[in-house]
């Protein structure tokens, strides 16, 4: 069996000491990288799905095929009212606009996903009814509307 002089011996403790060093530098790294993006993630959720503050009045911009129908001031709603969309295909969208709040109550897409988003009362994610195109939107009324605010374009 074949057994290293003492010198050769010395090295190698310490290159395995070395080694092991190296090993937990990478595992705290890997550790502190986890966290941070984990931090984002959490934070990027909490600004997306916690309501802001609506302290100013909002107004609900409704379009249809892209194009602005009408703009509805929510503040100045005093007793909640409904009318109906209809789109190019025939389909309709009934609309109920409440004091503070604009929402899809009824609609005869398949899916009636646009129904069960309810009722908005803070900007960020619009009602949207794809087979019948149409988009409910709120922004703060000191905002001006902007219909071609797009965030990405696709092909």
């Amino acid at each position: 069996m074949f057994v290293p002089p003492p010198a050769c011996r010395e090295v190698l403790r310490i290159g395995k000491e070395s080694a092991l060093q190296n090993l937990d530098r990478i595992k705290l790294t890997a550790a502190l990288t986890g966290a941070f993006l984990l931090i984002l993630c959490v934070v990027s959720l909490m600004y997306i799905f916690l309501p802001r503050d609506s302290g100013s009045s909002m107004v609900a911009d409704i379009y249809q095929d892209g194009t602005l129908q009408i703009s509805i001031a929510l503040d100045q709603v005093k007793t909640p009212y409904s009318f109906t969309v209809t789109g190019e295909d025939g389909g309709e969208n009934r609309v109920e606009v409440r004091s503070g709040s604009i929402g899809i109550v009824s609609a005869d897409c398949p899916d009636r996903l646009c129904v069960r988003q309810g009722f908005l009362d803070a900007p960020g994610i619009p009602i949207v009814c794809l087979p019948h195109r149409l988009v409910i939107r709120l922004r703060p009324a000191d905002t001006p509307q902007a219909s071609e605010d797009f965030d990405i374009i696709s092909y």
